[in-house]
């Protein structure tokens, strides 16, 4: 991350702004296992934002005295891949259509870095209100995806701390079983992403992780995980570890039903009774 933030300092056209470089994701979260090979490196510019007024009574740009910036989504991308580029050289740069990815050599590892500007998600009116602060991209085959780092990191550690540590060691053992199923050529497995199986984790309840050791933990996730999710109707109310997007929202890139099935055969595999 140190040599992503030089990058970025030594841009002309990036330097005076006011921008945060972190780590998110499962490094950041501390559920990465091996497989997880990329670092999600976010560069946040914190001077723009978009906002959502969808929770509030009366609140809205004008209202809070909010203009539209000159400074683009768009032109930020650019400026951000001419740094890497400029920095890191062309070959070890590729621009994908949400992220960077910054190739392995021998003084860093693979990293993706996702530039974002800041989303505010308003709450109340105008007499009172707060905003929640996430992060908002817009990839380059159109579209936006709004994520919630901060929320996430804040959750995971919260719900790991009630659990005894359980969470976290149960979310990993769960990523090693998706990752050796597709290994061994599971068509299903490979429609689970690593961030699915934290966000299913996440939403098992606290005394299932806790009463036994931990098979016991994973054997007991695995079983409710696959009652509740039978039928929508059971875990529509579900959301990620950030407990503000719906789990199985249509707007979702996966699926309950091959939630599922994934739970399925975890069972099965792992040899429980």
């Amino acid at each position: 991350m140190r040599a992503i933030r030089k990058a970025i300092d030594a841009s002309a056209e990036l330097s005076a702004r006011s921008l945060q470089v972190f780590i998110q994701g499962s490094y950041a979260d501390r559920t990465n296992v091996r497989q997880d090979s990329d670092v999600d490196v976010c560069i946040l510019h914190n001077d723009v934002f978009y906002t959502d007024y969808s929770h509030t009574k009366g609140l809205n740009d004008a209202v809070l005295g909010f203009t539209d910036a000159p400074y683009h989504y768009a032109t930020f991308k650019n400026d951000v891949e001419s740094a890497l580029v400029s920095y890191f050289g062309r070959p070890a740069v590729c621009r994908g259509k949400k992220a960077f990815d910054i190739r392995e050599n021998t003084y860093r590892v693979d990293a993706d870095v996702v530039p974002c500007f800041e989303h505010r998600l308003y709450s109340g009116d105008q007499s009172s209100y707060f905003h929640l602060a996430g992060t908002q991209l817009f990839p380059d085959n159109g579209g936006k995806i709004i994520n919630w780092p901060k929320q996430n990191y804040d959750n995971g550690i919260a719900k790991n701390d009630r659990t005894g540590q359980k969470f976290k060691a149960v979310t990993r053992i769960m990523k090693n079983l998706c990752f050796e199923l597709m290994e061994n050529g599971d068509k299903v497995a490979e429609k689970i992403p690593s961030y699915l199986i934290e966000c299913l984790a996440w939403n098992v309840p606290d005394p299932d992780l806790t009463n036994g050791i931990l098979r016991q933990s994973v054997g007991a996730a695995i079983a409710y995980l696959w009652r509740e999710t039978r039928v929508a109707t059971s875990c529509d109310k579900w959301t990620e570890v950030n407990g503000i997007k719906y789990l199985f929202h249509p707007s979702q890139p996966w699926r309950r039903e091959d939630v599922n099935a994934f739970l399925v055969t975890a069972w099965n595999f792992i040899g429980f009774k």
